[in-house]
């Protein structure tokens, strides 16, 4: 790996991660002042109004009267995930294909830096800064519900929950990545870098909308991450992490090889 190069590429990238962080601590910190057990008809009554369709697809169908349980369907659901989809979409774009494509990539290729390591260098950024910020999330999510509720945390089961949902994101954004190194066009690499993960994210909210569709889940990666069979013990997170690990390894060593074959426009 070359540090200056990491380096880099956190200078150019940090703003990004910084606003999704955000928003991402935003969003727990209303889902948590939302969780109220004495008024849980309240909280149902005002997802009534919403399209029922809507809703279940969202994740939201299922009203806990348990903390935990409230925070993973509500937060863990689905806005842990559209946000993350929308960082390492845009940033596994701008890490080799934008570099190819407007043409600075001759200058990293004119350093004694190899393609490989280049390669690694800007896969390893989008892994470490994946986990930092879901590691800021967890820490924090710990945090406001003990502040806010104290000792209603299943803490064990939380953090269970966070990472199985970290290693997801890294494994959908495998695929990402694995375009930005195949193309050298940017528009091409970011068309087919989201295209697949949005495409399991909506086939994912598609089979929470009626049983019948469920069969869809299980065409998708989502479905190794069941967070209920995972809160109730049914699903040990240690295969899930694994699971999602071989997949990221896969195509994350996929797109450093093609990468360091392909002809460049350099």
């Amino acid at each position: 790996m070359s540090f200056p190069l990491f380096k880099n590429t956190l200078k150019r990238n940090y703003a990004i991660a910084i606003s999704i962080l955000a928003i991402l601590i935003m969003y727990l910190s209303i889902i948590n002042t939302m969780y109220d057990p004495a008024q849980e008809t309240t909280f149902k009554d005002m997802l009534d109004m919403l399209p029922q369709g809507l809703v279940a697809a969202m994740g939201f169908s299922n009203i806990s009267s348990d903390l935990t349980s409230f925070l993973v369907h509500y937060y863990y659901g689905f806005i842990i995930f559209m946000f993350p989809m929308i960082y390492f979409i845009t940033v596994a774009n701008r890490l080799i294909a934008q570099h190819v494509d407007n043409g600075s990539m001759s200058f990293y290729l004119s350093t004694p830096i190899t393609r490989i390591k280049i390669a690694v260098t800007q896969a390893a950024y989008l892994i470490l800064s994946i986990l930092f910020m879901h590691s800021i999330i967890a820490i924090l999510g710990i945090i406001i519900s003990e502040t806010t509720f104290p000792g209603m945390l299943d803490v064990s089961v939380f953090i269970k929950i966070n990472i199985g949902a970290t290693f997801l994101i890294i494994a959908l954004s495998s695929f990402s990545f694995f375009f930005s190194c195949l193309f050298n066009r940017a528009n091409k690499s970011i068309a087919f870098g989201a295209a697949v993960p949005l495409t399991f994210f909506a086939m994912n909210m598609l089979s929470n909308i009626s049983d019948k569709y469920s069969i869809i889940s299980n065409l998708t990666i989502f479905s190794i991450f069941d967070v209920d069979k995972i809160m109730q013990g049914e699903l040990s997170i240690v295969l899930v992490v694994f699971m999602f690990s071989l997949i990221a390894s896969i195509f994350y060593s996929a797109g450093i090889y093609a990468f360091s074959k392909k002809d460049l426009p350099i």
